[in-house]
Formats: structure tokens, sequence, C-alpha cells
């Protein structure tokens, strides 16, 4: 194995560039494991007019698009049931356990059965509705290993590239105010509501009369619940303005930390954002310096073909393996996380918090609450918003009883 740092070594074992020697070198080592008599050479015009020569595995290129997309998948996959899972009493997860065990109780001993369901049940209570900081843990995790081989590789050779150094400390920059933004929505109090302050929130927020009625009572910590209050089941709290229980910050996102984590979101989206612009302009300029769009290569049956997609991005992935699943990775998560970020935007120009979106899916269909007649449908109005800025100034000032007194 050749360990390069020398770029035009590299540039040089990319595209073989000045040809003849049968090999080129994919990275940092000078062959490519597993490869035998089915290879097929590339060739492509050199800068003294000679061909360069490549070695490919014939199919290997349609076989790796196919795993990386079951990763992807994968990873999608992941991310969905977390989702899905976090912060209901019956997940979807839990679900479809128990029609799983339904079905396998047809051969599986009766006995065996109900071992399986406590362990598992427990396991998924403990997981998804008790306070754990199992989660906290895997978000570091996972940004410690992206920004590690973002520092190992992808900094080191674009520096090589004279990329602006302003330009490679961005998500280092964005990095700090994520984690700052993390840390103050965390360990914030998110706007619990306790005997000596439930007077004053009470007042905060008009009731609504649909989804928000007076005189509801929490049946846990037995105080009238406020407008746009609700009872988080894994704090064992209620919660002021309650939007969500973040698995990823062991913390309830309410009144008091709903602007932090709006920040926090925001920043983790632009990070993504960063490091996968960095990697794709990255691999852009090594397929420039390697001349390969412009180069052909022969296959199997010794017939020339253009480089494709299929073959680039084997290529790519074949020289630089690490950086390649890392920019998949951050790009699934640029597009989750966009997602999300433009959800929570319109939640937080609308006033809204996703627990009363949520809810707010099921009037209008709904035809009976109790302080409506059970004939006629019930349609949910939005009495919160105030307008765009206003909402906004809302996030992060929250209303007090006395600004809300003095405005009436």
């Amino acid at each position: 194995m050749c360990w390069w740092r020398d770029w035009d070594v590299l540039v040089e074992g990319l595209g073989c560039a000045g040809g003849g020697t049968g090999m080129c070198c994919l990275g940092w080592g000078c062959s490519i494991p597993g490869v035998g008599e089915s290879q097929a050479l590339l060739q492509g015009p050199s800068p003294g007019g000679s061909h360069s020569c490549f070695s490919f595995v014939p199919g290997l290129g349609m076989d790796f698009l196919t795993l990386f997309l079951v990763y992807l998948c994968f990873v999608l996959l992941v991310t969905a049931l977390l989702c899905l899972c976090s912060g209901r009493k019956e997940s979807f997860l839990a679900r479809n356990v128990t029609r799983a065990s339904q079905v396998l109780s047809l051969v599986i001993p009766t006995q065996l059965q109900r071992v399986a369901h406590r362990v598992a049940h427990g396991a998924l209570h403990r997981l998804f509705h008790t306070r754990s900081c199992l989660f906290v843990v895997l978000h570091i995790a996972l940004q410690a290993a992206v920004f590690g081989e973002y520092t190992w590789e992808v900094f080191g050779y674009c520096w090589e590239l004279q990329f602006h150094l302003l330009l490679l400390l961005l998500p280092y920059l964005l990095l700090a105010g994520n984690m700052g933004c993390f840390l103050l929505c965390s360990r914030a109090n998110p706007g619990i509501i306790t005997k000596s302050n439930h007077a004053s929130l009470v007042k905060v927020y008009a009731y609504d009369g649909v989804m928000f009625q007076r005189g509801t009572v929490c049946p846990t910590c037995t105080m009238e619940k406020p407008a746009r209050s609700k009872h988080c089941s894994v704090c064992g709290t209620c919660v002021h303005r309650f939007d969500h229980h973040c698995v990823w910050l062991n913390n309830c996102v309410g009144a008091s930390n709903a602007a932090w984590f709006l920040l926090y979101l925001l920043s983790l989206t632009a990070t993504a954002t960063a490091l996968a612009a960095i990697t794709l302009s990255f691999l852009s300029h090594v397929v420039q310096l390697s001349n390969l769009l412009h180069s052909t290569y022969l296959d199997a049956q010794g017939q020339e073909h253009p480089v494709e997609i299929p073959f680039l991005v084997q290529h790519l992935f074949l020289t630089f393996p690490r950086i390649v699943f890392m920019l998949g990775f951050v790009i699934l998560l640029t597009l989750v996380l966009g997602g999300y970020s433009a959800f929570s935007l319109y939640l937080a120009f609308t006033n809204q918090t996703t627990n009363e979106w949520c809810k707010s899916r099921r009037f209008g269909v709904s035809h009976h609450v109790s302080s409506h007649p059970p004939d006629r449908q019930v349609v949910y109005k939005n009495i919160y918003s105030k307008g765009v800025w206003r909402n906004l100034k809302e996030i992060f000032r929250p209303p007090t009883a006395l600004e809300r007194k003095k405005k009436t």
C-alpha cells in the first residue's frame, strides 16, 4: 500500500496521466484488492496526448450503487421509525411488534412468547417513553464521526486544493453555534407548570373552546391545564405551550426553550448543508483534475464506452470510500433536516405548536366535543396567530400574564 499525501501524485493516480503502467493508484492505495482477470482499462486523453489507464471491475458500479441506495434507505427508515416512535404512548413500532407476535404465536411456545413480549415492550418503553441519554450520546457520536472524517481527509485535501480558509472553517463555526443551542435547549426549563406559577400561566393564553377548554384538569398533576399546555408522559410534568418531547435533546420543547430549539434545528441544517457542499465541491475538483469526464473505458468484451455516472461514482467510492459514505449520510441528513426546519418555520410563522398541529388534523371531521352540540361539526380555528412578525416575536419573547393584561 502506498499512503499518499502529495496531491500531485494523487491526481496523477486518479487519472493515470502519462499512462502505460497498466494500473492506477486509487486514492491512498496502489491497487484494488480482488481485481483479477475481469478488469477493463480506462483510456482518456492526458496532457501530453498519451492515453491513461484505469482498473475497473465490470458490473461493480451498478452493484455499488445498489448497495449505496440500500444504505441510504436504511438510514432514512431508521430516522422515520425514530420520529414515529418518539413521544407516543402506543408507538408505531410497538403496534407492529404486537402484530408480528400475533403471527409468530402460531409457531412459538407460549412461555417463550411471554418472555419475548415482556423484554420487547419493556425495552421499547424504556427507550422511547422514559428520559434517557442514549439518543444524546448517539447524537454526539454521529457528529464526532462526521467531523472526524471531515477533519481527517476532506479538510486536508481541500487545503491542498487551495480552498479559502474561511470556507473550510465554516462547518466548525456552525458546529460551535449548534452545540451552544443544543446545550441551552437541552438544559433549559421548557416551561414546567408548578403550583407556584400555575395561577399566572393560566392567564397567558385564552381558551379556544375547541382544542383547549377551561376547567380541564390534568389527572397526574391535579391542576387545571392552562391553554396550549400538555402533560408530557416522558418527563412526568405539564409544560406551558407544549410543542413536543425531543429524544435527541432528552427534554421537552416548550415556551421557554422553543427559540433555542428553532435555532438549534436551523444551525444543524446549515452545518449539514455546509459539509455536503464542501465535500461535493472537493469531489468535483477531483473529477475535473483527473479528466475523467473526457475519458473512455473498455468493457469485458473489448468495446469502448464513455465514462458514465455509475462508473464515475464507483471510481470515487473506490478512491475515497469514507468520504463518499459520509457525503451520502450528510446529504440525507440535509434533506430530512431541511424538511423538518421548513415545517418548524411554518409552525413559528403561524403561531402553532407541533402538538396543536397534530390535534388540529382531527378537528373538522370530529362531530362531538363536550361544549358543542353532538350534531354540529367542529372546525378548529387558530386564534393565537397575530401575523408573521408578532408570531416570531412570541417565539423569542414568550408573553406573560402581565403583558396580556396590558394589551386587553
